[in-house]
């Protein structure tokens, strides 16, 4: 099996770095929860036995795959190319609005904090454009055209 590699910024990585401790810490927390619940009695019948375990899955699967991308990050860097890439801040000007977002890989996309994905509609019509361009969106309430107004 190929090995996937993901690109996420520095900044990314130290999030996710800090997600794992975070989450590391509430290991102990989550094995109280268990050892407690095993106390109620019956666990064929015991709905915070089940409940401690489910979070116990779901705790121990964001830890790996957290790990996993960290194991096989790629670091992009804006190195403040004159177009679009991975990695560049974009502010974007539709009438009077302005927008402004940072181009990431989708491992780290998040656009209420205005990271989006190159692999999103809006990463792929910005892509590789400049300053002065225009970029069509479509979206399902109609095509939107945005202007680059500054690139860092």
């Amino acid at each position: 099996m190929m090995k996937k590699h993901y690109q996420i910024t520095a900044e990314g990585k130290t999030e996710l770095e800090q997600e794992l401790v975070e989450l590391k810490a509430r290991r102990g927390e989550v094995a109280d929860k268990i050892s407690e619940a095993r106390d109620f009695g019956d666990l064929s019948e015991n709905a915070e036995y089940d409940a401690a375990r489910e979070e116990q899955g779901l705790l121990e699967t964001r830890i790996a795959e957290i790990e996993d991308i960290l194991n096989n990050a790629e670091i992009i860097k804006s190195s403040g190319k004159k177009t679009v890439g991975l990695g560049s801040r974009v502010e974007l000007k539709n009438g009077s609005k302005t927008t402004t977002y940072t181009v990431v890989g989708p491992v780290e996309a998040d656009p209420l904090e205005g990271k989006i994905s190159n692999e999103s509609p809006i990463g792929m019509a910005l892509f590789g454009k400049k300053v002065g361009d225009s970029a069509t969106i479509s979206t399902p309430k109609g095509d939107l055209t945005y202007e680059i107004v500054d690139l860092k």
